[in-house]
């Protein structure tokens, strides 16, 4: 999982038979790479040489981070079932305001992935959905129901901060209800890239936003964004909230960078509890995965706003709140392999649950045939 921050390759290793994680790591994304897939994700001229090109790196650079972390975890290559690879969002564009057609375009080759490794692959998830008139995202909320069953005895909401924040909302009926929120770690990241002149990809642990005062008047103008107020199903990425966001708040004349950041900070925080306006009932409590829970100024924030309710991580289930999304998309791997659906219609907004992933055989095919044949 490569997310839509750029700042590394997430590799979870799942147990396929209980859905357990059996080994998890983070692979800094070379500085070489980040700033050519931010600039490829904002429409330019003559963007089909670098696509192609920056397709095929990645593929090589997934496959070099899986053969290390299998490495690393003593894990034989034997014992591989399948890759589930997600790729990297370079453009998502979930209306047809751009085109008759909406579509989602992931990179990271995974013909280049099966080739250095030997093995099967699984990517491209999202489109299939996109076929059956859906967002094509959020996918997890269908994983969350998987990963989290213990979770799903009171209404209870999963709420992941990467680039883009998104929620699942788990109610004590059955229900699911999932879709983004907004800015997660993005417009922090990238303001962090612009004051570091690339050289830092994130605030560490919010230290910046801690030390800074957020400006209500412009987190008010931020707040204004017409995707807080869309009803679901939605999903966003840097369409949204991208340069243009940036852009807005660097030229808020009067503040520190600190300041600058605290806003933004807040900007994630309260774009989030906003969410609870689009939920047919308020969550009784509240947890937190993905990049955004190393971030200590945004975790004290969102408890502030979701005050009075319980806010914790989901380490509270035995699963790092780091190893969440790339174990999601190996759950989703699995359900692709056996041709079951793994998508929520309700989430997405597809006429059907569709079973989402492209397979590239690997070596071992006849190997996942059997498992295949087995299950």
């Amino acid at each position: 999982m490569s997310g839509t921050s750029c700042d590394g390759i997430d590799i979870a290793i799942m147990d396929v038979s209980h859905l357990k994680l059996a080994h998890f790591a983070t692979h800094p994304l070379p500085r070489e790479f980040r700033e050519p897939i931010i600039h490829l994700a904002s429409p330019s001229f003559n963007e089909i040489d670098t696509l192609g090109n920056l397709d095929r790196a990645l593929g090589v650079l997934f496959a070099q981070a899986v053969l290390q972390t299998l490495e690393e975890s003593s894990i034989p290559k034997s014992r591989v079932l399948a890759i589930g690879s997600h790729g990297q969002t370079i453009r998502h564009r979930p209306s047809n305001v751009h085109g008759d057609y909406p579509f989602t375009l992931q990179i990271g080759c995974a013909a280049t992935l099966s080739e250095m490794t030997h093995l099967t692959v699984v990517s491209d998830f999202r489109r299939r959905d996109m076929a059956a008139l859906g967002q094509g995202a959020p996918l997890v909320p269908f994983a969350h129901q998987q990963l989290f069953s213990l979770a799903q005895q009171k209404t209870t909401a999963i709420v992941n901060i990467g680039g883009v924040a998104n929620i699942t909302l788990f109610y004590a009926d059955g229900r699911v209800q999932g879709f983004d929120t907004g800015p997660g770690n993005m417009i922090m990241d990238a303001l962090i890239l612009q004051w570091s002149d690339g050289r830092h990809a994130y605030d560490q642990d919010g230290h910046l936003a801690s030390s800074g005062v957020v400006c209500q008047s412009l987190l008010d103008s931020l707040l204004e964004h017409p995707f807080l107020q869309q009803k679901p199903p939605k999903s966003t990425g840097r369409e949204d909230f991208g340069e243009a966001i940036v852009d807005h708040i660097m030229a808020w004349e009067g503040l520190s960078d600190a300041d600058l950041m605290a806003t933004a900070c807040a900007f994630t925080a309260q774009s989030i509890a906003m969410s609870i306006s689009l939920l047919d009932e308020r969550p009784e409590q509240w947890f937190v995965c993905g990049g955004g829970v190393s971030n200590g100024c945004l975790l004290a924030m969102l408890r502030e706003c979701l005050s009075p309710d319980y806010v914790g991580t989901t380490a509270e289930f035995g699963i790092s709140a780091d190893a969440v999304e790339a174990l999601s998309f190996a759950v989703l791997s699995k359900y692709t392999l056996l041709g079951k659906a793994n998508t929520l219609h309700g989430v997405t907004g597809a006429s059907h649950d569709v079973c989402g992933g492209q397979i590239t055989p690997g070596d071992n095919w006849s190997q996942v045939l059997q498992w295949i044949q087995q299950q």
